[in-house]
């Protein structure tokens, strides 16, 4: 009986952690629709709109109190300043990947982010690499070397994404928060200038707070319920499976990113593009295996 009952637990936190994955895999389909849009203003409606959705589950979940114990908790206060500038810088550089037809990249940089964490760890945490990790961050920068050589340029956009996602997490790993809390403090604390911002560009265009297309109303509102419901979902998968499994589903979204990249936006994916993806490929490959055997 309780064997089924860890067996329906986990079962659970597999489905949240799909749901999560996937919502976040089909994120470039959906800024697509508001490229014609400023990526600052698209950022700061998908801070306001979080805050206010974030603000009515604090309240029907009871955790006010959690919230004002936060802000007089100047330690987790100080790491929730550091992970809000993160995770926005973050949002704002995906989103201008996306207007820019850059979603190649974005999958780049979100396939590189455990990589990211594994280098984090040792210069952070002065965790020590084993072997295969160092073989595994070694393909990392092969592929990165591939894309400066034979692409011609440096993969800005993917290493912003990995290392602002990956220190993110590294941050939010040491915050004495929880999920839902913890956002809503970043949500709150970019809220007023992010606000601030659309009051002064609806202003200057005209009264237009909302975009300038009927699209806009739906979408731009609808970035706050984007935003938090799948970081709810992780939150809850995290707590039912086992490390090594979240860290097969998170290849979900930057795979998916890839597929629309290739297929759908008919972006350029050359031989170079290729090899150097194949290189990522590998180090993830090598490091997934190695942390699924030391489990």
């Amino acid at each position: 009986m309780q064997a089924d009952k860890g067996g329906r637990f986990a079962r659970t936190g597999f489905i949240y952690g799909l749901v999560a994955y996937f919502i976040w895999g089909f994120f470039p389909i959906y800024f697509k629709q508001l490229k014609h849009l400023n990526p600052l203003e698209v950022v700061s409606h998908r801070i306001v709109w979080s805050l206010l959705f974030l603000a009515l589950l604090i309240i029907v979940k009871g955790e006010v109190a959690v919230i004002r114990r936060i802000f007089s908790d100047k330690r987790a206060l100080l790491y929730l300043l550091a992970t809000s500038l993160l995770i926005s810088t973050n949002w704002l550089v995906f989103i201008y990947a996306v207007g820019r037809g850059e979603v190649l990249q974005s999958s780049l940089g979100y396939f590189m982010t455990p990589l990211v964490n594994v280098l984090l760890g040792v210069v952070v945490l002065r965790e020590r690499l084993r072997l295969w990790q160092v073989v595994s961050l070694g393909f990392a920068v092969c592929g990165v070397a591939v894309q400066l050589l034979l692409v011609g340029k440096l993969p800005i956009i993917a290493l912003v994404l990995a290392a602002t996602f990956g220190l993110y997490g590294l941050l939010r790993k040491i915050a004495p928060v929880e999920a839902l809390s913890g956002l809503a403090v970043e949500t709150g604390v970019l809220a007023l200038p992010a606000f601030c911002y659309l009051l002064f560009t609806g202003y200057s265009n005209g009264g237009h707070y909302i975009g300038r297309l009927p699209q806009d109303l739906a979408l731009l509102p609808l970035a706050g319920v984007l935003t938090a419901v799948p970081l709810i979902l992780f939150a809850a998968a995290a707590r039912r499976l086992r490390l090594t499994t979240i860290g097969f589903l998170q290849y979900i979204t930057p795979s998916l990113h890839f597929l629309q990249a290739v297929f759908i936006y008919r972006e350029a994916f050359d031989t170079p593009h290729l090899i150097s993806f194949c290189c990522i490929w590998c180090g993830l490959v090598i490091y997934s295996l190695e942390a699924k055997l030391r489990a």
